[in-house]
C-alpha cells in the first residue's frame, strides 16, 4: 500500500491512504490520525489501511480525493531517528580518488553511518531554503527505510523483517560546511539540513521482484534544472543492503518504530570506453560530479546549486509508472 502525509497546519500532518496510480487518496481518520501513530502498533492499524487502500483502488471509497503531492508533507514530517549510511561504496572510492586518498579495507565489511537531524523534515514539494549559496548546495539522491521495533543484536535478516516502508530521499548537503566540520572529528552538523522525502511511502509488496534481498532493483532518476543528470541503477552496486544497514545500528541499542534509515548517495561504477573512464549512467549529486571532473581533468568545473534551481528525483516501476511520486523542489534564500 502507499502511504502519505497531508498538511493539515498541525507538526504532524494527516495521514492519508493513496491510490496505487498515485491519482486518489483517502483521509485514514478512522483508522489512525498521524503515519507514527499506525507505525507504533502496526499489526493493528496495517491491515485496516490495507483494506481502506484495495477500496481506494477499486474505485469504490466513497470519499476519495484528487491526491496532490504538494500538500504532501514529509511521510513522516519529525522522525524518532534519521541514521543515513552510505551503503554504495563506490561514492566513497570516487571521493578518496579524486583527493588521491585510499579507501581503509574496513569501509567495505563495516557500513559508514551517521546520526542526522530528525525534527524537521521538509515536503516533498517545499523549497529547500538555504541562507547563502556560498554554502555549496546540493542534492543527494537517496532510498530510505522506516522501520518497525528492531532489536539489539538482530541479525541482518532479521532486521529486513522490520522494514514496513520505503521511501525516496533528497539528502541535502551544503559541501563547502562539511570539510570544517569533519576536521573537528565529530561528524557532520550544520552541514545537513533539512532532508526531504517523496510524497508517499511504499509497503515492499508494492514493489514486487524489485525488491530482493534488501536493495531495490531499480533506476533512481535525477533532473536538475530540467535536464536528467542520474539514471542511477539503486539495486547491483548497493554494498551494504537494508537489514546489514539496520542491523549495524542495533548491535549496541534498539531501533524503535518511526526510525528512518537512508541509503547514502545511489552511485554506479564507471566503464572503461577506448581506454578512457565514463560514468554513462550519470550521478546522484553534484559533489560526485565534481569527483568525476577532477579524476578526469584535474579540477572540478560543475558548480553548486544556485538559488531558483530545481531538483527533481523519482523512481518509475517497470512499468513505467511513478511508484513514489516525485520529489520536486526549488532552491530558495532565507527570508524571501
Amino acid at each position: 500500500m502507499k502511504l502519505a502525509t497531508y498538511k493539515d497546519g498541525s507538526r504532524d500532518g494527516q495521514l492519508v491512504v493513496v491510490s496505487r496510480d498515485l491519482s486518489t487518496a483517502h483521509y485514514a481518520t478512522g483508522i489512525a490520525h498521524k503515519l507514527q501513530q499506525a507505525l507504533d502498533d502496526w499489526n493493528f492499524h496495517a491491515p485496516q489501511l490495507h483494506d481502506l487502500y484495495v477500496t481506494l483502488n477499486q474505485g469504490k471509497a466513497r470519499h476519495a480525493f484528487p491526491f496532490d503531492p504538494a500538500q504532501c508533507m514529509a511521510p513522516l514530517p519529525r522522525a524518532y531517528q534519521w541514521a543515513d549510511g552510505s551503503a554504495y561504496i563506490n561514492h566513497v572510492e570516487l571521493v578518496r580518488a579524486a583527493r588521491s586518498s585510499e579507501v581503509p579495507s574496513s569501509f567495505y565489511t563495516d557500513p559508514l553511518m551517521y546520526q542526522g537531524g530528525s525534527d524537521d523534515f521538509i515536503g516533498p514539494c517545499d523549497d529547500v531554503v538555504v541562507p547563502s549559496e556560498d554554502f555549496g548546495i546540493d542534492f543527494e539522491a537517496e532510498i530510505a527505510v522506516v522501520t518497525g521495533d528492531v532489536a539489539m543484536g538482530a541479525s541482518p535478516e532479521q532486521a529486513l523483517d522490520g522494514v514496513r516502508l520505503l521511501m525516496l530521499v533528497n539528502d541535502v548537503s551544503l559541501r563547502n560546511l562539511i570539510p570544517a566540520e569533519l576536521a573537528k572529528g565529530f561528524g557532520f552538523f550544520q552541514s545537513k539540513p533539512a532532508s526531504a522525502f517523496s510524497p508517499v511511502a511504499v509497503t515492499p509488496d508494492e514493489l514486487g521482484d524489485a525488491w530482493a534481498g534488501g536493495r531495490v532493483n531499480l533506476t533512481l532518476q535525477s533532473t536538475w534544472n530540467g535536464r536528467k543528470v542520474g539514471m542511477c541503477d539503486a539495486g547491483p552496486e548497493m554494498t551494504f543492503h537494508f537489514g546489514q544497514l539496520i542491523a549495524h545500528i542495533c548491535k549496541t541499542r534498539n531501533v524503535r518504530a518511526g526510525s528512518i534509515v537512508g541509503s547514502g548517495t545511489v552511485s554506479n561504477k564507471a566503464i572503461e570506453v577506448d581506454g578512457r573512464k565514463e560514468w554513462p549512467k550519470g550521478y546522484s549529486c553534484i559533489a560526485e560530479k565534481r569527483c568525476i571532473e577532477t579524476i578526469l581533468d584535474g579540477q572540478p568545473s560543475t558548480e553548486f546549486m544556485k538559488f531558483g534551481d530545481t531538483i527533481r528525483i523519482e523512481m518509475k516501476g517497470k512499468d513505467g509508472q511513478s511508484i513514489f511520486g516525485a520529489i520536486d523542489q526549488k532552491i530558495a534564500p532565507l527570508g524571501r
